[in-house]
């Protein structure tokens, strides 16, 4: 019996592992769950839905039209001997049923139109994911050097905590001074300082790609998620795949589709549109029946306003067209080259990183064997941080880059599939 608290801490110890499990991200996986649960996307999402109903709507034929009127004879000097005003020998009744009839391709072009407008709908939808997913990517990005940040301030702190340890005992053996000693306990506390707020920035910025994610779970990021993904070396490639199949170009390439179908409607809708259908009308105790038709005569008005609109409209996209493709070129062409810069200078930087840990090794182990003095370790150590922080903040506009040429070509939505 006595067994059964350390099982049940066993127990408790499990659960709560359990209960605080994070999820890691790499960069395509944090993508495809903004893709999935951001909460902006699910709301756009129903403009899309929203879109869609109108080609229902378009589907439906006009409902039959029903009339009625009833009309008797006044003054009693003109009823029909022996009767009353309700009698049917004294009233008359028009009782007719028909419908509006859709000719000149109505029907067809609304349905165009409002299809044309669902793809027009979805196109802008795609381009909102390409939004959020430099949102998230540049995020992402922002946590790994946070990371990184925090990795290279903890490792200079060992560094000086281990220091400190040593330099106890030397200053108890009187091997250095109080302000040697001093010197390297002030080092430490400002390291402490800046551990802690960068601890706070980091679980500000998880927080922050929570909320893009759309998730509720404990995240981290996968900090060795290298950006394997294959970028054509070529400008020329990117731009053309840029111009071909960005969102933004799709969306308004559909806009202009769009533009069209609404003109054909609008050229139909400037045609009457007729209202065919039967008749009964009792007269005074005779019945007639019969057909009747109106139509409106375009004299006046013959949807002049909407067609002259339509093709405003259509012109209108095609100039945005044309300055979307502008605009592709340009975005492209400069995070192109802005991308290629930041990878030769993280290139640069390699035999920079070793050569700043070998020195550092030497003037410590120097140090601690009384060749050189507290300062000169010190500046070793200030220069060791500097690059290695310089590398980082290198490596982050690296990889900011990276994400823009993804944007920017339109490539970043494929990785989010």
């Amino acid at each position: 019996m006595q067994k059964h608290p350390f099982f049940l801490y066993v127990l408790l110890v499990l659960v709560s592992a359990e209960g605080i499990s994070q999820t890691t991200y790499n960069l395509q996986s944090a993508l495809q769950t903004a893709r999935k649960n951001n909460q902006v996307l699910k709301s756009q999402y129903y403009n899309v839905a929203i879109a869609a109903s109108d080609i229902e709507t378009a589907k439906l034929r006009p409902n039959p039209v029903f009339g009625f009127n009833y009309i008797g004879i006044t003054g009693e000097k003109n009823y029909a001997p022996n009767t009353g005003f309700f009698n049917n020998a004294n009233t008359q009744a028009n009782l007719q049923a028909g419908k509006v009839f859709q000719f000149f391709g109505t029907r067809k072009n609304k349905i165009e139109f409002a299809s044309q407008n669902t793809t027009a709908a979805q196109k802008s939808y795609t381009e909102t994911e390409r939004t959020l997913f430099q949102e998230v990517g540049l995020k992402w990005v922002d946590i790994w050097a946070a990371q990184k940040q925090l990795e290279i301030i903890k490792k200079a702190n060992n560094n000086i905590d281990s220091l400190l340890i040593i330099n106890k005992v030397r200053l108890k053996n009187q091997v250095i001074s109080q302000t040697d000693f001093n010197r390297t306990s002030l080092l430490s506390n400002q390291y402490t300082l800046q551990i802690r707020s960068l601890e706070q920035n980091l679980k500000n910025e998880l927080f922050n790609l929570k909320y893009l994610l759309g998730t509720q779970e404990e995240i981290n990021i996968d900090v060795n998620d290298d950006f394997s993904f294959i970028i054509p070396a070529d400008l020329e490639v990117l731009l053309q795949k840029g111009l071909i199949e960005r969102s933004d170009v799709l969306a308004t390439k559909s806009i202009i589709e769009a533009s069209n179908a609404n003109i054909k409607l609008q050229k139909s809708l400037a045609y009457p549109q007729p209202e065919l259908g039967v008749i009964y009308n009792p007269q005074n105790m005779v019945p007639y029946v019969g057909v009747y038709g109106t139509i409106e005569l375009p004299f006046f008005s013959r949807n002049q306003g909407e067609i002259k609109k339509s093709n405003c409209i259509k012109q209108q996209a095609e100039q945005s067209l044309q300055t979307t493709n502008l605009q592709v070129e340009t975005e492209v062409t400069n995070a192109f080259n802005a991308f290629e810069t930041q990878k030769k200078n993280v290139q640069n930087f390699d035999s920079l990183l070793t050569q700043s840990e070998n020195i550092l090794k030497s003037v410590k182990y120097s140090y601690l064997r009384g060749g050189t003095t507290i300062i000169d370790f010190l500046e070793a150590q200030r220069s060791w941080l500097d690059m290695q922080q310089h590398y980082y903040e290198t490596m982050q506009q690296y990889r900011t880059a990276y994400i823009k040429l993804l944007y920017a070509s339109g490539l970043i939505n494929q990785i989010a599939q």
